[in-house]
């Protein structure tokens, strides 16, 4: 499962749940944008960062990074890209650094050169599952904690997180959109289902059937008319690829023929 794509689509659509990572929920994310950067002297790209979009010289950026395997290399290579974006763009915002683990045994300190930074109170480190349970009552915490579930209770976490966001969000759209991320992740971690097996599982099948659900598809297909189908398929076809899903699952996905997903897949490529 590529946990790193996840969650570049958790983050991306839900930066809610970022800020609730961190203990601070009550931060407008109206005023950050999640992006990648590309630092040209060693053409590093930094894939995680929440950069502040007003004027506010206190409020800092996030460097983000999730590691789900252990990496001797990780700390090395994280500050040295972080000190060399310093250099290269010198934001007015203090700098915060955010790695994701799913467990503290996959961690590689590498006290010897890190000790001292990584006790400051500029980096954080977050261990999926050492989260508190008042942390974990979180929906968007939850559908983070469902990337580290154990197949066999995957399920029923889903199942409950479904139910959570049906009860508490209230715009049909923002619905849809976190049932849908909830279905990928289920997608990922059970890869031998179909989709139709998923959705039977998950309860999903009468589930878009209703009226709410119906209403959230054709808001988005509005959306996706006055955008363009070209720009909306292109970004679908984009962000499916970013999550690892092969042609063949996105070409069904979309309902689209395979030539013309293999033609914005390449639109893709050129464009990265």
């Amino acid at each position: 499962m590529k946990s790193d794509s996840i969650f570049y689509q958790i983050f991306l659509n839900f930066p809610t749940i970022f800020f609730e990572l961190i203990n601070q929920p009550n931060t407008n994310t109206q005023t950050y944008e999640f992006t990648s950067r590309e630092v040209k002297q060693l053409s590093f790209r930094l894939d995680g960062l929440f950069l502040p979009t007003d004027n506010n010289p206190n409020k800092p950026f996030y460097l983000v990074e999730v590691q789900f395997q252990p990496d001797d290399n990780l700390y090395y290579r994280l500050f040295a890209e972080l000190f060399l974006f310093l250099r290269q763009y010198q934001p007015p915002n203090p700098w915060q650094v955010v790695v994701i683990y799913p467990s503290r045994n996959i961690e590689r300190e590498q006290n010897q050169h890190f000790g001292n930074i990584l006790a400051s109170n500029q980096v954080q480190r977050i261990y999926l599952d050492e989260l508190s349970e008042t942390v974990t009552g979180s929906l968007g915490v939850g559908v983070v904690k469902l990337v580290i579930e154990p197949e066999t209770q995957a399920i029923n976490l889903a199942k409950s997180l479904i139910y959570k966001t049906k009860e508490e969000i209230i715009q049909p759209k923002v619905q849809q959109d976190l049932i849908d991320l909830i279905e990928t992740i289920i997608v990922y971690k059970l890869p031998q289902k179909t989709r139709k097996e998923i959705e039977a599982m998950l309860g999903l099948s009468e589930l878009k059937k209703t009226k709410v659900y119906q209403e959230a598809l054709a808001e988005g297909e509005a959306k996706g008319e006055a955008e363009g189908k070209e720009k909306a398929h292109l970004k679908a076809v984009s962000n499916m690829i970013r999550l690892g899903l092969a042609l063949e699952t996105i070409t069904e996905y979309l309902d689209l023929p395979l030539e013309e997903v293999q033609r914005l897949a390449k639109l893709t490529e050129n464009r990265s």
